[in-house]
């Protein structure tokens, strides 16, 4: 009895709003829909009268989708979990689990820094290659050497390193360097650097990079953790490190259960959606988006796209909506060299589908390193080419003859009343083959699969 009462209860706080091939669909779901696609800033805002066909068409389109079993294959699988799993991971991350990746991100560090500590050194280079003649090398040491010596007759080490460091990384800050740690730069540079004591300058060396001196601005060991705490953390936000905690957290709690990750992830977004009825329906968008996309794409996009028969029918069936308000040239415009070329290119395209000139031209004239060609091809209107303005519309304009390709000319045939052929107008004529097909489409799901929309409910939407 308490379980039928918890039972009716629940469906009084979220009734059917309608049934979808005899599924029942609450009104949390329609309303979660409804809101999210007519929120502030969406421009074609629907009544809920007027959603409810959109919402009756996705089900269907869902349905159809599972029907078809596409829910059952391997690659919908991995790529519904990737996107539910963005969703559910950030829950398996806690604070503990974030202190012990910063401790183990600081004791790691710790251990590589070791006794020698930090240091952050200035330096002033004379930039040389390590094969660079000798002659290049002794001027690079004359030159260090004369600095070495104006810094011990008392120059300023940041004035000469802005003035003279040819490493401009630091010579902007003076030749200051950050903070750095053993390992972290070249043997040559390091070895010099850890042998000074603050305040202490090298005699000039020589590294792969060329001559140094540094000067020591300061050295420490590591500080404790609690005050380098928030920078780690600061340091895993940017680096993926809460990514990195979930995953061993979920490792870690599969192996204690017996399962596996996949099982766990499964689990917990089970357990969450029970609880959170916004991140249900987010990760059930997610799986009937990616069944819609793959139903839709196979029965109507790609479909559409591929059948050259199809588009050509439709295309002889409406082509009176593709004609133009004023003429349209379909050919080429061309710039040669040597005008026997003029002649030659108009032989070699004459009789050849419209598709085949580009190749037609480029195997022709310009198959190898000399171009013997420039060549303009499409269906022109005024004022997209400036020759075809001038050659074929007649048109007072100034062509800019082409540097080496003196000679302009055309070629093709002036449509005036509209497209010859679908291939004109492809991109049109695909889109509205496409929505011929949806429509076709939506029709026939409407017939398979029944509906029934629960008018009462459906007035209560936003509104209980």
């Amino acid at each position: 009895m308490l379980l039928m009462a918890a039972a009716a209860n629940a469906q009084n706080n979220d009734p059917t709003i309608m049934t979808v091939n005899g599924q029942p669909v609450p009104r949390s779901e329609f309303e979660y829909s409804y809101n999210k696609n007519n929120s502030e800033g969406v421009i074609d805002k629907k009544s809920v009268d007027e959603y409810v066909d959109l919402f009756v068409n996705y089900k269907l389109k869902v349905q159809a989708a599972k029907d078809a079993r596409l829910d059952t294959l391997t690659s919908f699988k991995d790529e519904f979990a990737m996107y539910r799993d963005q969703q559910i991971k950030p829950s398996f991350v806690t604070d503990e689990g974030m202190l012990r990746e910063a401790q183990k991100v600081y004791n790691d560090t710790k251990e590589s820094i070791g006794p020698r500590g930090l240091i952050m050194p200035a330096h002033i280079l004379m930039h040389v290659e390590q094969q660079a003649p000798a002659e290049e090398m002794q001027k690079a040491k004359v030159r260090i050497d004369s600095i070495y010596t104006a810094l011990k007759n008392g120059a300023d080490f940041a004035d000469l390193a802005k003035r003279l460091s040819q490493d401009p990384g630091s010579a902007v800050n003076g030749g200051a360097l950050p903070w750095i740690g053993p390992g972290q730069t070249v043997k040559e540079f390091e070895d010099q650097a850890y042998a000074l004591q603050k305040g202490e300058m090298s005699q000039p060396f020589q590294s792969p990079y060329g001559y140094h001196i540094i000067l020591m601005k300061d050295r420490k060991q590591l500080e404790p953790f609690d005050s380098l705490k928030n920078d780690i953390f600061a340091f895993l936000e940017r680096r993926g490190g809460r990514e990195h905690v979930a995953d061993q957290a979920i490792k870690e709690m599969a192996q204690e259960q017996g399962i596996s990750t996949a099982q766990l992830l499964e689990k917990r977004a089970a357990e969450m959606s029970a609880t959170d009825m916004d991140l249900k329906y987010l990760i059930q968008e997610y799986h009937d988006g990616l069944l819609l996309y793959e139903i839709s794409n196979q029965t109507v996009w790609d479909k559409a796209a591929k059948d050259e028969l199809g588009l050509a029918n439709y295309f002889q069936k409406n082509k009176k909506k593709y004609g133009w308000d004023e003429p349209r040239y379909k050919g080429i415009a061309y710039h040669v060299k040597d005008k026997a070329d003029v002649k030659a290119v108009k032989k070699s395209v004459k009789g050849l589908p419209f598709s085949q000139w580009a190749d037609k031209l480029r195997s022709t004239f310009n198959n190898d390193s000399i171009i013997r060609i420039r060549v303009e091809k499409g269906i022109f209107k005024k004022g997209d080419n400036a020759v075809i303005d001038k050659m074929v519309f007649k048109k007072d304009t100034t062509v800019t003859t082409l540097k080496d390709y003196p000679i302009d000319a055309v070629y093709g045939k002036l449509l005036k009343k509209g497209p010859e052929e679908y291939q004109d107008v492809r991109a049109l004529v695909v889109a509205d083959y496409q929505e011929e097909l949806e429509k076709a489409w939506v029709e026939d799901l409407r017939k398979r699969y029944s509906v029934v929309v629960n008018k009462d409910v459906l007035q209560t939407v936003n509104k209980h």
